[in-house]
């Protein structure tokens, strides 16, 4: 038998965690829940995820491309599949895009995002 394929949702935002878990539970997931950067590590640690959603704008305003660049730089980490999901680019007057070094993440989703279309961009990249 397979094993449940690991999310870990990284996100302060206590009712879109809840709304999008359960479309990812609902989806076949295991779904696990961090609400700041310092948990997302913790979590990764102790129980490394197939891929992470995670949000930019938690404890500081750019907790999340810090998170992003920590754990491209750890060798255990390096090949999470990371989607990023903010609102932040409607919030500055530039684009965040994914790029290797400053946002290294696989892909960027901007907020409100639906259930269904975070689903569809988690299956692509565990599927990739």
């Amino acid at each position: 038998m397979n094993r449940k394929r690991t999310i870990l949702l990284v996100d302060d935002d206590a009712d879109f965690v809840q709304i999008q878990k359960t479309a990812l539970q609902e989806g076949g997931y295991d779904v696990h829940v961090a609400y700041n950067g310092e948990e997302c590590l913790a979590q990764v640690r102790a129980n490394k995820p197939d891929l992470i959603v995670l949000d930019v704008m938690m404890a500081t305003r750019n907790e999340g491309f810090n998170v992003s660049r920590d754990l491209r730089n750890s060798e255990q980490t390096k090949d999470i599949p990371l989607v990023m999901v903010t609102s932040v680019n409607s919030m500055v007057p530039f684009r965040f895009e994914p790029d290797g070094t400053w946002l290294p993440v696989d892909s960027f989703l901007e907020k409100p995002v639906s259930p269904d279309r975070l689903l569809e961009e988690v299956e692509k990249w565990l599927n990739a």
